[in-house]
């Protein structure tokens, strides 16, 4: 099931649970009783919990988004890395270039149209990455430079392998969820609460405030959603792509 379709019966049904229970309400309640006699303690609270959870929901929110603007950063920088050793290494002999440069592209190629699809299926890298990148590693430190001109060039290529290495690992940290389970069960609770004291203020059944109730509470199932489409970076709808590898290696990645 899409992603977007799952937010929008997620609003709707929102909607209609409002509606639902307030028409009900109002079938079952006491023929005296009157709505415009909400105690002013009621709407006192109301109030404050309802800014209360808009401040928790906008934590909630800019926490998720920056977790995924980090994610979008470690695969810029694994593939600005990489990239950085295929241009360097033009200062070695060819065999040594050509090598180093295949294995670079192999690693590439395989995260781009392998691994991509597991981070986003089960919210992890591979071992097989892992190798590939070692490869890489062993190719580079392990070859011993023969003039002045081709030793300038290692320590670099070195620093540039080590942050790969380093943004590789930042991203296999990130494509699990971040939000704790027990943020998620506060998340969870305050919106029933939100909702529900939506009801102690007795609204009415007049299509303006059964629109407005409806309206708020599918703004929250919409907040939620963002959250939780946010909170895993790399296997949601609006997830973080490979577009850094294909657009530096487009040979091959495209």
């Amino acid at each position: 099931m899409s992603d977007w379709l799952v937010l929008v019966l997620a609003m709707l049904g929102a909607c209609a649970v409002v509606v639902v229970i307030t028409l009900l309400r109002h079938r079952t309640a006491a023929e005296d009783e009157d709505p415009s006699e909400t105690p002013d303690v009621i709407e006192y609270m109301t109030m404050w919990i309802g800014v209360i959870y808009a401040i928790v929901l906008g934590l909630a929110i800019a926490g998720v988004w920056e977790a995924r603007n980090a994610a979008q950063d470690h695969v810029q920088s694994e593939a600005q890395a990489l990239h950085e050793i295929s241009e360097r290494v033009r200062v070695y002999p060819p065999d040594v270039r050509d090598r180093i440069r295949a294995d670079v592209d192999a690693y590439v190629s395989y995260v781009v149209r392998t691994e991509w699809r597991t981070m986003a299926a089960e919210e992890r890298v591979t071992d097989r990455g892992a190798t590939l990148l070692q490869r890489v590693r062993a190719d580079v430190t392990d070859y011993r430079p023969v003039n002045d001109f081709e030793a300038q060039a290692y320590q670099p290529l070195l620093d540039q392998l080590a942050a790969a290495d380093q943004a590789r690992n930042a991203r296999a940290d990130a494509t699990g969820a971040t939000m704790p389970p027990v943020v998620w069960w506060g998340l969870i609770t305050g919106a029933l609460i939100t909702i529900g004291m939506v009801f102690a203020l007795q609204i009415r059944r007049t299509g303006r405030e059964l629109v407005l109730a409806g309206l708020f509470s599918a703004t929250i199932a919409f907040m939620l959603f963002l959250i939780w489409d946010f909170d895993a970076p790399y296997s949601r709808g609006i997830a973080v792509t490979a577009e850094p590898f294909v657009s530096l290696f487009p040979g091959v990645s495209g």
